[in-house]
């Protein structure tokens, strides 16, 4: 199994995922990239549905503004989108879906194409950096490995066009990863309804280089909210009486959920990400916004942590005189990896000489709502897993100096190449 070389030398997978990384795009933004991935596939030949059709609309969370929508459209348009799919992935309708062949089996591998708002270190020592593929938009890089899960799926794809399997392939390409906003909507698209084994993989995770982690079913249940507090505006020194402070509402929510009660024997987790709100020392807020998040390890303990979250952010502004208002914008299940799946990645990673850990090793305690796609898929009868794929990190993931180690990157392609050959023989 080859890597096919392209410009400079580059292998495909490591010349997409410099092309991305240099031009990220955040949760339901990904218009260039959603764009380009099904324009390539389309090419090679593969069956490709784009836009609402691979991701019901009203099923979406936190879909940014029509303005920034907008405008990320006219950035892809100007900055190499595939003027045949960008009119359809247009308006945050961003994940894409490609089949290759037909019948069964009908193995689905899932990557994640979306990015952060991070801006990214610019160190001459960071290797994109001194390779000339830093990120091009200020304020936002791919700091998780996304693009990377996007470079292994297109080289895998050509490799496939090559040399088909039988049975069926489907890559999905899933937005809005970060936050939790975009895999629940994919799923809702019934396109894996038939889906005989998903995979979804993701390289890092604390893993070195060479190693596998066929499972992971630390996946944490995670309940992302934005509060938005509503008070008065009024002088801070002239009538300070008058006024309704709903900074002060958010300040007070954050100190009362850090110090929310944790569940014994149950990992959890509570994060105020963001507080926003006034315009000037001499004026009482009459706004606040705030982000906010709860993770656990089971979804009944998450949706009692969520619960009472909303309680504290009620309570807060009761205290205040203010009115809340709280949305949820993202939102993520827990998923468990079925054996069957788990032993055929094990099978096929030994195949390809890669190092398996056991999942009990443990590796980043986080949150994908990939978990989505591989409980629809369990729901109709299919086998799932999650892939740890191991890529030496120089720096932690959703950092400024995040970057992959691209010796990985064929080794994602000859594991999932050697897992659907041999899950399709």
């Amino acid at each position: 199994m080859s890597t096919p070389p392209t410009a400079g030398g580059l292998s495909t997978a490591a010349a997409w995922r410099r092309d991305l990384h240099a031009h990220p795009e955040v949760g339901f933004t990904e218009l260039r990239t959603a764009s380009r991935i099904a324009g390539h596939l389309t090419d090679l030949g593969w069956r490709v549905i784009a836009g609402p059709d691979a991701m019901p609309p009203d099923q979406r969370l936190g879909v940014p503004s029509d303005a920034e929508l907008d405008a990320a459209f006219h950035r892809a348009e100007a900055g190499g989108g595939d003027p045949r799919f960008l009119p359809l992935v247009r308006g945050g309708h961003t994940a894409v879906v490609a089949t290759l062949g037909t019948g069964s089996p009908h193995v689905a591998l899932r990557a994640d194409i979306d990015a952060l708002p991070i801006a990214e270190t610019d160190d001459p020592a960071h290797p994109p950096v001194a390779g000339g593929f830093a990120s091009r938009h200020p304020g936002v890089m791919h700091a998780c490995g996304h693009d990377g899960h996007v470079g292994i799926a297109i080289e895998l794809a050509e490799r496939l066009t090559a040399d088909p399997p039988p049975g069926r392939v489907t890559l999905v390409f899933q937005p809005a990863e970060e936050g939790g906003r975009g895999g629940a909507a994919v799923a809702a698209s019934g396109l894996l309804d038939d889906v005989e084994l998903l995979v979804a993989l993701h390289l890092g995770l604390d893993l070195p280089t060479g190693v596998v982690q066929p499972s992971n079913d630390a996946l944490l249940a995670n309940s992302k909210l934005r509060a938005t507090f509503r008070g008065r505006a009024a002088h801070a020194s002239l009538d300070p009486q008058d006024g309704r402070n709903a900074l002060l509402g958010a300040a007070s929510a954050t100190l009362a959920l850090q110090g929310m009660t944790r569940v014994a024997g149950h990992a959890t987790r509570v994060s105020v990400g963001r507080i926003s709100g006034g315009t000037s020392s001499n004026i009482v807020p009459d706004t606040a916004e705030m982000l906010l998040e709860v993770r656990a390890d089971d979804g009944d303990v998450n949706a009692d942590l969520e619960a009472r979250a909303r309680a504290m952010l009620a309570g807060a502004a009761q205290m205040h005189g203010l009115e809340v208002d709280v949305e949820l914008i993202g939102a993520v299940t827990t998923a468990t990896a079925d054996p069957a799946a788990v032993a055929a990645v094990a099978e096929a990673a030994r195949a390809v000489a890669l190092d398996v850990v056991d999942a009990a090793a443990g590796s980043s305690v986080a949150s994908d709502d990939g978990t989505a796609l591989m409980r629809r898929v369990q729901a109709h009868g299919g086998l799932a897993t999650y892939i740890g794929l191991g890529s030496t990190l120089p720096s932690g993931h959703h950092t400024r100096a995040f970057d992959l180690d691209e010796a990985a990157l064929p080794l994602g392609v000859d594991l999932l190449e050697r897992l659907v050959r041999t899950f399709t023989a």
